[in-house]
Order: C-alpha cells, then structure tokens, then sequence
C-alpha cells in the first residue's frame, strides 16, 4: 500500500536531508520532484497541482528557510497538506434519527461490494452493534449466497427473498425484519452497477427513497486509480454520497485514488480494505495514512490492532512476568507469535513501524515462512520443553528437527533468539518506570514483544 509513491517521496526529500540551511533553488527542486511522485501514483492532475502550491507557498515562507532544521519542516508541511487533502479528520457514520442504522452499499461490479458489507458488518459487531445484512442483489448469480456463506462465517443474519422480488422491497422487508429481531444496523448490499446505467441508477434512488438510508456508501476499487474518482463522482451526483470504502488498497501501490477522491468528490473515505480476510477492513485516519505515506509509520493504529486482538488475561500475564523480571518461555513465544498473525500479514503489521518502509528498500524483508518454521519448531516440542528451554539437549533438538522440517542449527538460533529476548526483557521494568506518560508506556508493553 502507497509503496510506490513512499519510495519516490523518500528518494525526493534525500536532497533536503543534513543541510543545515536551504535555498529557494534547493526546495523548488525537491518540490518538483514530489510533484511528479504525485502524477506518477495517478493522482488527478487538478488535485496534485493544488497541492503542490499550498505546499510551496508555506515551504517558501521566510520562516522556513531561516529555521535550523528547514528539512523537517518541508516535511511537515507536506505532512499536514496529505492529512487535509485526505480529509483531516476520520469520518464516521452518521448517528440514526430512529435508533437504526441503514447503510446503502453500492458500486460497479468487481469492486469487492459484498465482501465490504461483511467485513463492515463484522466491524461494527466489535463495537457492540447488532448488524443485519439484507441480499439486495438480484440479478449476479449466487451473490446472495455469497452474502449467506460470509454472514454465517461473522455470525451475523443475512435477510434473503430471492431473486424474483424487487430490491427496494427486499430492503423494506429487511428493515421490518430488523426491527422485529432487535438488529439496530441494516447493511444493504445492491447489485453492482455502471453509473451510466440510468436504468439501475434509478433503482438505487427507488431504494434510498424507500428506506431513507442513514448513509450512502460507494464501494470502490482503489486499484482503479483516477477512474475511481469518475466512478465516485457519478454516483455522489446521483445519490448524494456520504462516505466511500476504499477496497484492494493492499493491491494499490500506488494510492492515487486514496490522495484524489475525497479532493475531487468531498466525500470522505470512511474505510479501507487491506487484505481479503474478513476483518481486514480499517478505519480511514487521513493524518496516519500521510504518515505511512511518508515513510513514517502509524503507531497508533499498530497498538489499536494490538488491544483489538490481545487475550487479556495472558496479557496480565505476560505483564506480570516482564515486571518481574521472570523469563519468557516457548509457550509465550507461541502465544505471541498467534496474536501478531491475528493483527494481519506481518508486512502489514511491520509497515506500521517507523521506519521499516526504509529497512525494506535497503532489503529486509517481512518473512512470513520463518513465523511459520518457529511455530513448526515449537508446536514439535513437548509441553515441558516448551515451558523450560534448558530441557533441550542434543537428542531432543535432533528430534523436534525431524517433527518440524528443519535442522539442529534452527533450532539453536531460537534459543538464542529466546534468550536474546528474555534480556532484553529484564530492562523493560526500569525503562517503564521513568516519567514516560501512559500512551508511551502502553506502547513499551506492546513492542516488547507485540500483544
């Protein structure tokens, strides 16, 4: 995600970095590269010249140029006009005059509409909210099936009436059905749809006027690029958009569209896909996404990821233990390894860490086949092995190689890694106990390791 566009805003903003002092020349230079990163990711040529004047005019101020770190504050400044361009602030949906949210999903076809209503309902699950998913498509074959198979994976009811009764019926009924069962959120999930098809553009304005949505939301392909922002456009001019979900955003590295539909349209992007997972939908930041544009990673949403999935208790456990300078096993390392695999693909998790993104293009790599040889590793001991790593002699490690596939040297490498950590572990309680407020605390428990 926005790998593209990091790299060649990392290589543009090289030329500023260790000056003590910049010249008009110097910035204007940097600037026009960053202009063309911008048209290079297929950001909409209108919206990245915008930008690209706010932003010199600021990065020109005499301010600026005679500060003693001139380079961080282009930086900023860049930083700020991609959180504004995106939007500032995190859109949420709107609160229900009548106690029940209606959200009218729609889209073209292909652009992950049906997955989005489920990955969107399991969201709003977490929250405490009792979705109800109702089939509103009829005319895709077996997307109400679909539907059915994905409510029954996130436990949420799907409203289905077939393919023979009319869509704005079919949401109607849902809404009934919803009201009688105590589901307060109605998720609709339409046919996917051209937006010069005049004939089911008017079945979408048939269904809102129905059911009188709490919003409108457009599910579109982020890989799509500028044709995302003429797709977001039509469809705002037909039914008034209130927000976008942004889908495939894994698959785009590019980002154009994530830096030009909500510029062009004034609709905000309220979520975004990153995987085809049914929890792999996020929440839309503008000033975290400007962070990992930049290279400079998002904490925040990597320790909301980290509470969102964490066992409480075997965190108070392991809590417990770091405080008390007691080591960790094999068991908390498994423990550990199977929450860092519930917070999604270790790329994606990595990628929020401030300055991986560099890290990757001096070439190290998230490696997902060594999480699984440690999980192969361990699961092939025994439970007392796993509890006290000194049991492992030279018969035992010969065989938990052959169990797990790998060989003695792996093997000795964990331990040492085990070892490394229980170290690193014992100086967790006297770096907490300074006067590190509680957000930074909470970080420190979270990155030693993840939970």
């Amino acid at each position: 995600m926005f790998e593209s566009l990091s790299e060649k805003l990392d290589a543009a903003f090289k030329g500023l970095r260790g000056r003590g002092r910049l010249t008009e020349k110097n910035i204007r230079d940097v600037l026009r590269e960053v202009r063309l990163a911008l048209l290079e990711a297929d950001v909409n040529f209108q919206v990245a010249r915008d930008f690209m004047r706010r932003v010199q005019e600021r990065a020109l101020a005499q301010d600026v140029l005679k500060s003693l770190t001139p380079d961080q504050q282009v930086l900023t400044i860049v930083s700020d006009e991609l959180t504004t361009l995106m939007g500032d602030t995190a859109a949420k949906l709107a609160a229900p005059p009548s106690g029940t949210q209606i959200l009218l999903m729609v889209g073209l076809n292909g652009a992950g509409k049906t997955t989005a209503c489920a990955k969107l309902a399991l969201s709003l699950q977490k929250q405490g909210k009792k979705p109800l998913l109702a089939a509103c498509d009829i005319y895709r074959p077996a997307a109400i099936k679909q539907l059915q198979v994905l409510g029954e994976q996130i436990d949420v009811p799907v409203h289905a009436m077939g393919t023979g009764t009319p869509p704005p019926h079919i949401a109607m009924a849902a809404l009934s059905a919803a009201q009688r069962a105590g589901n307060n959120v109605v998720i609709l999930d339409t046919a996917g749809r051209m937006q010069t098809n005049d004939e089911l553009m008017d079945e979408l304005d048939k269904i809102a006027s129905t059911v009188k949505p709490t919003d409108r939301m457009l599910v579109v392909d982020a890989t799509t690029g500028q044709e995302a922002v003429s797709v977001a456009e039509e469809f705002h001019r037909r039914l008034d958009l209130t927000g976008i979900v942004l889908s495939k955003m894994d698959g785009d590295a590019r980002g154009g569209s994530a830096l030009s539909i909500r510029a062009v349209t004034e609709v905000p992007i309220m979520y975004f896909g990153t995987g085809e997972k049914i929890d792999a939908l996020e929440d839309f930041h503008p000033d975290r996404i400007a962070s990992r544009i930049l290279g400079q990673g998002d904490m925040l949403s990597l320790i909301e990821k980290a509470e969102a999935v964490m066992d409480e208790e075997k965190a108070q456990e392991l809590e417990a233990k770091i405080m008390e300078k007691q080591g960790l096993t094999f068991e908390d390392f498994l423990d550990q390894l199977a929450q860092i695999r519930r917070m999604g693909s270790l790329d994606q998790v990595l990628g929020m860490i401030p300055g991986f993104d560099g890290m990757k293009r001096q070439g190290l790599e998230a490696d997902e086949g060594q999480m699984k040889r440690v999980e192969a590793i361990i699961l092939s001991m025994t439970p007392q092995e796993r509890q006290d790593h000194r049991l492992l002699d030279a018969s035992r490690k010969r065989r938990i190689a052959k169990g797990s596939g790998t060989s003695v040297q792996q093997i000795n490498q964990l331990v040492q890694q085990l070892a490394q950590m229980n170290r690193m572990m014992k100086q967790i309680p006297n770096m907490m106990s300074g006067g590190k407020n509680r957000k930074q605390r909470r970080a420190m428990k979270q990155a030693f390791p993840i939970q």
